[in-house]
């Protein structure tokens, strides 16, 4: 089928899932009153402007990502199929350029964008999308060779441990577990065995714990995380602040605007810490509310991938929620002490144009997949 049918077919199939649609809206809302409201401090302080972070997050983030999500949305997903192989070449070599003088950008000691003239961005966001188009169309080519230890599992973790180095290199441990969770949710959901499934684990639980060995600030994190009130102004700071500015709101919150943890006491307040300002300002309740947008996203998203018509899209459906969901998931416990610190970003809610445009894609392909689906 040429590309003219697929397009069309993306045109005039059904009509896209409304529920996850206002979901998705539902999010960069609630995400861009947030922005707004936690920006203001350091926007004043660092940009003389107060929402500085709010209208860069408006006009390089959400507008685009909203544009590309659109055109997506009305794409056939199938023609993705035949693109992952060469999406994902670009996204690795991408990867490795964070690492060239004069291409990549290293901030805060990590080397994680790359930098064309005024246009940067974070490859791991594109490696994301491309992984889980990558994976959906090889394993759907492996049918019942999926569960075989040579055909499946052996190939399976060349892969996932060629991207783990790349990320481990950056370094970027919070990344390389959202990602190691997206490849492991296609990966199960293609069929492979259970028992396949806990060797992958338990190796990544081996390597976790030697990474956290070798590097002394994982070990600090993990210290704190086992005990919160060790050193309190040095390695348990960021903790000890999220922790204090979501036990302040209680259950109503101390009202939009009013939190006090934002003006220069928690670190990256518009970015991966968002989670702890909304628990400040909007409490138990806006939590809530919240979680709620992200679990409506889930049940949806994965009612999409059960009636996707072809296992290609059942598997690119799985890897997307699985993207978002688990990524989520990481930000809110990590910020609420129940897992050790790590910085990843809270999707559609933090502060990042690379992030959101990258998820809005994705939403755009799932999509197009409800398009298809018998729900319609």
């Amino acid at each position: 089928m040429n590309l003219k049918k697929r397009l069309a077919i993306g045109k005039t199939g059904g009509k896209s899932d409304m529920i996850l649609l206002y979901s998705v809206f539902g999010l960069i809302i609630f995400g861009l009153i947030m922005i707004a409201s936690a920006g203001v401090g350091y926007s004043r302080v660092r940009f003389g402007d107060e929402y500085f972070f709010f209208k860069r997050q408006l006009l390089f983030g959400v507008l685009p990502g909203l544009f590309v999500m659109m055109i997506v949305k009305n794409i056939d997903y199938k023609i993705w199929k035949k693109l992952s192989v060469p999406f994902f070449f670009v996204s690795m070599v991408f990867l490795i350029l964070v690492f060239v003088p004069g291409i990549g950008t290293k901030i805060y000691g990590a080397s994680r964008w790359v930098q064309f003239g005024p246009f940067s961005f974070q490859p791991a966001e594109m490696l994301k999308i491309s992984l889980i188009m990558y994976l959906a169309a090889w394993l759907e080519g492996k049918k019942e060779m999926v569960d075989d230890l040579y055909e499946g599992l052996v190939p399976f973790a060349i892969i996932v441990a060629s991207i783990s180095f790349l990320l481990i290199k950056q370094p970027d441990i919070g990344t390389l577990g959202v990602t190691i969770l997206i490849a492991m949710s296609v990966f199960f959901a293609s069929g492979a065995k259970i028992s396949h499934m806990f060797l992958m684990g338990a190796a990544g639980i081996a390597s976790l714990f030697a990474l956290i060995k070798f590097e002394s600030y994982r070990m600090n994190r993990l210290l704190v995380f086992l005990n919160p009130e060790l050193d309190p102004r040095g390695i348990g700071y960021q903790i000890n602040q999220a922790l204090l500015a979501i036990g302040s709101g209680g259950i109503f919150g101390v009202g939009l605007g009013h939190s006090l943890q934002k003006f220069n006491y928690l670190p990256e307040p518009v970015g991966d810490s968002i989670f702890a300002i909304i628990g400040e300002e909007l409490g138990i309740l806006g939590e809530s509310v919240l979680i709620f947008l992200f679990i409506a996203l889930a049940m949806r998203g994965f009612k999409i991938a059960k009636n996707a018509p072809d296992v290609f899209g059942r598997l690119t459906a799985v890897g997307i929620v699985s993207w978002i969901i688990f990524q989520a998931f990481i930000n809110i416990a990590a910020i609420s002490g129940l897992i050790p610190l790590t910085g990843i970003p809270l999707p559609f809610i933090s502060y990042g144009g690379t992030s959101i445009v990258f998820l809005l894609a994705g939403v755009g392909i799932l999509l197009n997949i409800s398009k298809q689906t018998s729900l319609n």
